[in-house]
């Protein structure tokens, strides 16, 4: 079974070296790598590397570029500030044996290398207070199947693709939302998690990045409740939300009325001891970074999910 590894990328970075490098040592004999920049930038000398040019589009439009070029039956998808473990693809392509198996996604894990403010960011999203039943995204967990998977670790029939006419989308992110949805709802066919399909995904750091890569999710995720609400109208979307306007309004009241006041200074402090407890770390130096960390990333998914929910179209969809 061939497989053609997509990585969509904007610019030549170090990050993207540090992918196809690790690409190349795979235990996986049958593979190429397509590279898609916006601009022809660099040179690889091995022959299973093609470099195509895009032009300045989104991701989603990259990939579906890709089925122009790619020769595989399998689409590996992979982001290029992420690189997989030896046996990626090996681990990945067993699960394809069944051909009710469109799709195979597995865990995005934090480099050891990464410093210290990424590795508060990858603790966060490894937090069940922030992740909730969605940690096995971010570490691994037991194998079964799911209906909704990031696309920076998702392997996919080249046929469905085809089938489906690809991302076929402008949103980013999002475009593996409604693609998933395609698969699972629209085809019948099935996604699987399996934690031994497992890249290395390099975070981005603690604080303005990461809030930003945040914001951009809660404002797609709110959008999605009203156009994919088969796997986005789904109750622990709505709580970093609810949280917020707990915060808002519980102040207000907290003025006016004494019960009121007991009960949120009472629930405050429940809640930043529990982030408290979720941000204890063999290594002293995250403690601050991931508790402040747990707490900015509810606020600000909590702000842009309801800013989504309430926006009638994206900027992406070419209305401002």
């Amino acid at each position: 079974m061939t497989v053609s590894i997509i990585i969509a990328v904007k610019t030549w970075q170090k990050n993207l070296e540090e992918c196809v490098d690790k690409c190349l040592e795979l235990d996986f004999s049958d593979f190429e790598i397509l590279i898609l920049p916006d601009s022809y930038e660099g040179d690889f000398s091995e022959r299973r590397i093609k470099i195509i040019p895009t032009g300045p589009v989104n991701p989603a439009q990259k990939r579906d570029m890709a089925l122009n070029y790619g020769k595989g039956e399998i689409f590996a998808f992979i982001d290029d500030d992420a690189y997989p473990r030896k046996d990626w693809l090996k681990n990945a392509v067993n699960n394809f044996s069944d051909p009710l198996v469109a799709a195979v996604g597995g865990p995005a894990i934090t480099p050891d290398n990464d410093n210290v403010r990424q590795k508060a960011s990858g603790k966060v999203y490894q937090s069940p207070l922030v992740s909730g039943k969605y940690v096995y995204r971010y570490l691994p967990k037991k194998k079964t199947e799911v209906d909704d998977y990031p696309s920076c670790n998702f392997l996919i029939r080249k046929s469905v693709m085809q089938e489906l006419g690809g991302f076929n989308t402008n949103f980013w992110p999002g475009e593996d939302t409604k693609l998933c949805l395609e698969i699972t709802k629209g085809l019948g066919k099935k996604i699987i998690y399996d934690p031994e399909v497992i890249v290395y995904h390099h975070r981005r750091p603690l604080f303005s990045p990461h809030n930003k890569q945040i914001a951009s999710y809660a404002l797609h995720r709110g959008y999605f409740v009203k156009h994919y609400p088969q796997t986005s109208l789904r109750l622990p979307y709505f709580i970093p939300t609810l949280f917020l306007l707990g915060i808002i309004f519980g102040a207000i009241l907290s003025i006016f009325l004494v019960p009121v006041r007991v009960i949120y200074i009472f629930s405050l402090i429940l809640y930043l001891s529990l982030v408290f407890i979720f941000s204890i770390s063999k290594n002293l130096r995250l403690i601050p970074y991931v508790f402040c960390g747990i707490i900015l990333t509810h606020i600000t998914y909590g702000f842009y999910f309801l800013k989504g929910l309430i926006s009638k179209v994206l900027k992406e969809e070419g209305i401002e």
